[in-house]
């Protein structure tokens, strides 16, 4: 395999290094931030990475030494470590406003990056977010447009046995980059030298066993509407530590937190959120999954799915620059439609069946869904495993997840 794996942020990246004095990425430890900036900019770039010690020692006693010892342009990885260098950084840009690409900054912890950010180089900076590898990153084509964007169709094709081992796996690159690695314990090192070691930074937490206890307890909800009152009583903590735990969880991309759509309609919406973990290897290590078999036949299988299709929608909008504007449609009488994508003033029904065999009865929501909303929606789909693209009613698609 070609050992760098083309991101579909590559162009947006580009793109504001030309348009901003600094670009600062975001995103999770390990979703491939340096691989991509090292690749973007290394022939027009210094880097360096401030997680060592004694640069950040550097850095941090002198920062104004230090910010001239490295002119940019330059890659200043894992900015987090030293934030004060930040006001430095806008000091220098401020010396010469009109010129772009100067400084390209990572970081790995979005609450304290961003709030840095904003306070010293507001309005010099375009903040991006890169999080693990999307299928069509995997399979050689970032740039891949979705069904409802292209007018042919796809003849792609997954076998559903291909679908759960990468839902086993997961889409970090260090797991895609090397198949032989074993996953769950991949997984297990992650949670624990990054993940934890990140929420330690952020917030001290007194207790790890129970924030591991949360954690668990969170993936077995992922794809469910969620009540974080329920959960923190569950596992005896209060509900103002669950808040905050669960804000952590959101600021170091693991999680996302998805409202429910909203139409001026005659029908009682529900309104309790949903949550979906944004990797779904890591929700599948949470869970306690390592087999392909009890997955696919297990009464999870369907969360598992959903999330899936949900982190492959989020990462793929993300890449792009934009805001994922994801939601979903569940009525007081319990018709629900999985995701529901706003897109130019229209909205697009998705709904996720762990199926290989798609029929009419699965797109009654979708259908359901259309009628309310009346023109505002578009052409729906019923995202499936199986091989097949075919109408299941008026302008509701059968879709397979490899054409999404």
């Amino acid at each position: 395999m070609d050992p760098y794996i083309r991101r579909s942020l590559e162009p947006v990246l580009k793109r504001a290094a030309k348009e901003f004095p600094a670009v600062v990425l975001t995103g999770p430890r390990q979703a491939g931030k340096t691989t991509l900036l090292k690749h973007l900019f290394s022939a027009s770039h210094r880097y360096l990475s401030l997680e060592a010690p004694d640069v950040r020692l550097a850095a941090t006693s002198d920062p104004r030494s230090f910010i001239r010892m490295y002119p940019p342009p330059v890659i200043f990885d894992e900015i987090q470590y030293a934030p004060d260098l930040l006001f430095y950084v806008k000091e220098k840009i401020d010396e010469e406003r009109k010129k772009y690409g100067q400084y390209v900054l990572t970081g790995s912890q979005n609450i304290l990056l961003l709030q840095q950010v904003a306070e010293s180089l507001a309005g010099r900076a375009a903040v991006l977010k890169l999080l693990p590898l999307s299928l069509p990153e995997i399979m050689g084509e970032p740039f891949r447009p979705f069904p409802w964007e292209k007018k042919e169709s796809s003849s792609e094709s997954l076998p559903i046995e291909m679908f759960w081992k990468m839902a086993l796996r997961g889409s970090y690159p260090e797991l895609i980059d090397n198949p032989e690695k074993d996953a769950a314990l991949w997984q297990s090192s992650y949670i624990q030298t990054y993940l934890e070691r990140d929420i330690r930074t952020i917030r001290q937490i007194g207790d790890l066993t129970q924030f591991q206890l949360f954690l668990r307890a969170l993936a077995a909800r992922s794809a469910q509407l969620f009540q974080l009152s329920d959960l923190s009583r569950d596992i005896g903590i209060s509900l103002n530590t669950a808040k905050s735990w669960l804000a952590i969880l959101e600021a170091t991309y693991q999680v996302v937190v998805v409202r429910p759509y909203f139409a001026n309609i005659s029908k009682r919406l529900v309104k309790t959120p949903k949550i979906y973990f944004t990797d779904v290897g890591t929700l599948c290590y949470l869970t306690g999954l390592r087999d392909i078999g009890l997955l696919a036949s297990g009464p999870l299988a369907g969360a598992v799915a959903e999330t899936f299709v949900f982190s492959e929608l989020f990462k793929r909008i993300l890449h792009r620059g934009a805001d994922p504007r994801i939601s979903f449609w569940r009525t007081a009488s319990g018709s629900e439609v999985d995701f529901i994508i706003e897109e130019e003033g229209r909205v697009i029904p998705l709904e996720v069946k762990a199926s290989a065999t798609p029929s009419p009865r699965m797109a009654e929501a979708v259908l359901s869904f259309r009628k309310d909303l009346g023109k505002k929606a578009r052409e729906g789909y019923v995202v499936h495993l199986g091989d097949l693209a075919l109408p299941l009613g008026k302008e509701v698609t059968a879709l397979p997840f490899a054409h999404l």
